[in-house]
């Protein structure tokens, strides 16, 4: 499955504008051949804009829901894409998994908010795997900082994810996760991961950009610079099969060792 990497920061506070951006990269991979357009943590709205995440914030169903949609079934590829998501009085950061028809697929809130400024602006999600079907593949869904505790991406593991969709605001200095764990993290646990950064100046913030599609060999299939960039990769089943029988340590698991660890 050809997977596009959209390293974007978008237009920060401009709903409307970040939909046109989308729109465009959109027909850029569906012509590269891509199945699938993972976009950045918070795309739809921009991450450093304070008290406007609640104001702009929409239910998974809301309008710009329905204009991603549109995108992805105009250009015929499916599109995960990051936004403030609200639910009754609740505002959380979530990433929405549409498919190449438009059907929503899966939703995703994130469960571990990182620093003062998530906590004041989101509620935590509570359930730990979301997952949908692709292209003959399971692909699960997280958010940025949830990707750094190892024991989030070994329920999707368990739970059978072939590919992980990680939209991520990762900041300097902290560039080290995006090179060094996340290819780690797909080792660990065999499978893809698709780490979609933010760029440059936002705010209070720098975000790093490095996305990358990391595969279960712990090798990097593609890797961003610092800049905005559309990233192209393969998804590789007969790949990953091989290598979970090569590295079998979701087989060699002895879970009755682990119970100090919850």
């Amino acid at each position: 499955m050809r997977t596009a990497l959209l390293q974007s920061s978008g237009h920060p506070g401009h709903v409307v504008e970040n939909l046109k951006v989308l729109d465009d990269v959109a027909a850029r991979a569906a012509a590269a051949g891509a199945d699938l357009l993972v976009t950045s943590e918070l795309f739809l709205t921009g991450y450093a804009i304070g008290d406007d995440l609640g104001r702009l914030a929409e239910p998974e169903d809301g309008d710009a829901a329905d204009a991603v949609a549109e995108i992805a079934a105009r250009h015929g590829l499916a599109v995960a894409y990051g936004y403030p998501e609200r639910a009754g009085d609740a505002v959380y950061n979530s990433v929405q998994l549409v498919a190449a028809d438009g059907a929503r697929l899966a939703n995703y809130r994130k469960t571990h908010l990182y620093g003062c400024f998530e906590h004041d602006h989101f509620t935590p999600g509570q359930a730990t795997v979301a997952q949908a079907e692709l292209h003959g593949l399971t692909v699960g869904l997280m958010i940025c900082y949830d990707v750094e505790f190892p024991e989030n991406v070994r329920a999707h593991a368990l739970a059978g994810t072939d590919l992980l969709l990680v939209p991520t605001a990762q900041l300097h200095p902290y560039q080290f996760v995006a090179e060094s764990v996340v290819p780690v993290r797909a080792f660990e646990s065999q499978m893809y991961i698709a780490y979609v950064n933010r760029v440059g100046p936002e705010g209070e913030f720098e975000f790093v950009g490095l996305s990358t599609l990391a595969g279960p060999d712990g090798v990097a299939r593609a890797r961003a610079g610092r800049g905005e960039e559309l990233l192209l990769a393969d998804v590789d089943p007969v790949l990953l099969a091989a290598s979970r029988e090569a590295n079998p340590y979701l087989r060699d698991r002895r879970p009755p060792l682990y119970g100090s660890l919850v």
